[in-house]
């Protein structure tokens, strides 16, 4: 469904598995940060809500969204680390750069989960626009953040 057709902060956490002993790994883009810091904040609320101990999420910065396969993987690749979630915004501009970022992030996220068996979540916002990019921040249409963090709880109750 379209996510201008749905808010991706309202969830249904009746299924969710016990995550107090549950390690995540954040790894967040600094390109475009007054928008990403905003989408960490939210998923960093999400688990610590829903149980997740302070000192079990770790947060690491990347410089834009296509370092952010490389910072999942290096996360990814600690056992203890039981899930990572990945946020940064890419937001069309002049040229056909968004569409090499997203589909090698889309790539490099499911290599990389694939490869060490555990949750690598894509929380990637990917516009036209930087007030659609808002909108999915926090804005009319929720915030990317929690849609992530609550899609990495769903993942470990597999």
């Amino acid at each position: 469904m379209a996510t201008s057709l749905q808010n991706l902060s309202t969830y249904d956490s009746s299924q969710f598995i016990d995550i107090s002993e549950k390690r995540f790994g954040l790894v967040v883009a600094a390109w475009n940060r007054e928008l990403t810091d905003t989408l960490r904040d939210g998923a960093v609320a999400t688990l610590l809500e829903h149980g997740a101990k302070e000192e079990n999420i770790y947060i690491n910065a990347v410089p834009g969204s296509f370092e952010l396969t490389l910072g999942a993987q290096l996360l990814a690749q600690h056992e203890e680390m039981d899930a990572v979630i990945c946020l940064g915004v890419v937001i069309r501009g002049d040229t056909k750069h968004d569409d090499y970022i997203n589909h090698a992030v889309a790539q490099g996220l499911t290599t990389v989960g694939l490869k060490f068996n555990k949750p690598v979540v894509f929380g990637l916002v990917t516009t036209n626009t930087l007030e659609q990019a808002q909108d999915r921040v926090g804005g009319k249409h929720g915030n990317k953040g929690v849609e992530a963090a609550v899609t990495a709880i769903q993942m470990l109750g597999f």
